[in-house]
């Protein structure tokens, strides 16, 4: 059976795939912060902040200022 795609469902990023590396991260933060309309100040101090610790305060950055509009899996 094939079922239609939800649209209220969010976009899923797979952490634990190809694009789920910290380099991929910040370049959907920069896609997703252009399509938002952030500007560049706001998307370099964002950046910035993703890159000023590990791993999990990157994701726990972008879930701030993306988690509304997609869905990072483990």
């Amino acid at each position: 059976m094939i079922h239609k795609k939800q649209s209220n469902q969010k976009p899923v990023i797979d952490l634990t795939g190809p694009g789920g590396n910290a380099f991929d991260i910040i370049g959907y933060a920069k896609k997703f912060g252009k399509q938002l309309g952030y500007s560049d100040e706001e998307t370099a101090e964002m950046i910035n902040d993703m890159m000023s610790s590990d791993y999990e305060h990157l994701l726990q950055v972008f879930e701030n200022n993306f988690g509304a509009y997609i869905e990072l899996k483990r």
